[in-house]
């Protein structure tokens, strides 16, 4: 194993606390000199804030440990490409490098439908290596979404069911 693969074990590790709450299974982790000095996972709905994306839970927690919002050095593994607000958050917090599970078509700011964190004209570039336990990753995301339909349908089924007896 890889010393990325084990780092995005471990960002897969924090989705699986995402997964337990019916958040979105998204995780990360924050390296420094070969050590996890942050983690994070998705908790929206938990905490129902907009802002409480794995990532910026992460960054939050990293800011702490090191003592400044400057993320000079440091390495980033999250599960699912970053949406416009985290990969945002990663450019201003100048993370050097984001390793990336699985991409995101829909919402992805790492090279889906924007690249925040390789563009030209911002004062930071993150250097992205995208793809790190991809299938891992997104089975996560996948089977989540699976079960969140199926759920879905059998309460719509059991509404249906009560309707029918009135």
């Amino acid at each position: 194993m890889t010393e990325q693969e084990k780092f995005m074990k471990e960002a897969i590790r924090q989705a699986k606390k995402a997964y337990a709450l019916w958040e979105v299974p998204i995780g990360c982790v924050i390296v420094s000199e070969g050590r996890i000095i942050a983690r994070g996972y998705n908790r929206r709905n938990t905490d129902k804030n907009t802002l409480s994306h794995a990532e910026l839970n992460a960054i939050r927690k990293a800011s702490r440990k090191l003592g400044d919002w400057r993320l000079e050095g440091c390495t980033m593994y999250v599960t699912l490409e970053p949406c416009q607000m985290c990969a945002g958050a990663i450019v201003q917090a100048r993370i050097d490098k984001v390793v990336i599970g699985s991409m995101n078509p829909k919402a992805g700011c790492a090279g889906s439908v924007l690249n925040l964190l390789e563009m030209d004209g911002f004062n930071h570039k993150a250097e992205v290596e995208r793809g790190v336990l991809e299938e891992e990753c997104s089975g996560m995301l996948s089977g989540f979404f699976k079960e969140l339909r199926e759920a879905k349908k059998r309460k719509e089924q059991v509404t249906d069911d009560k309707k029918g007896m009135e």
